[in-house]
């Protein structure tokens, strides 16, 4: 099991190889991901702010390179959690009063 921690909804521990998309979802955190997790419309990304993804898949390396997007930015949807992190999601429900979008594939 790996630990994420979010800034203002905590920790949690989700199952090493799980979708951050799904991981954020599942424990309460509603992040964004219009385009289902098809890497189309960047609004899963998350900041970085601890732990490793590896690095970035040519799939975000595109949507970033259209969208203009900064460092340590990821898609939610396009990475797994390997080990402990923190990520800060840069739009949630919350925040923009959208609707999530469709739940992206395991």
């Amino acid at each position: 099991m790996a630990k994420v921690t979010v800034p203002d909804h905590g920790s949690f521990d989700v199952e090493e190889g799980t979708k951050l998309t799904l991981a954020l979802e599942d424990n309460g955190v509603q992040v964004l991901h219009r385009c289902g997790g098809k890497a189309k419309c960047t609004t899963c990304r998350v900041e970085v702010m601890n732990g490793e993804f590896g690095d970035l898949t040519e799939i975000e390396q595109e949507a970033f390179k259209k969208k203009g997007v900064e460092e340590n930015l990821r898609l939610s949807c396009q990475v797994r959690v390997n080990g402990d992190c923190e990520v800060k999601p840069m739009m949630t429900v919350e925040s923009s009063g959208l609707d999530a979008g469709p739940r992206p594939a395991e």
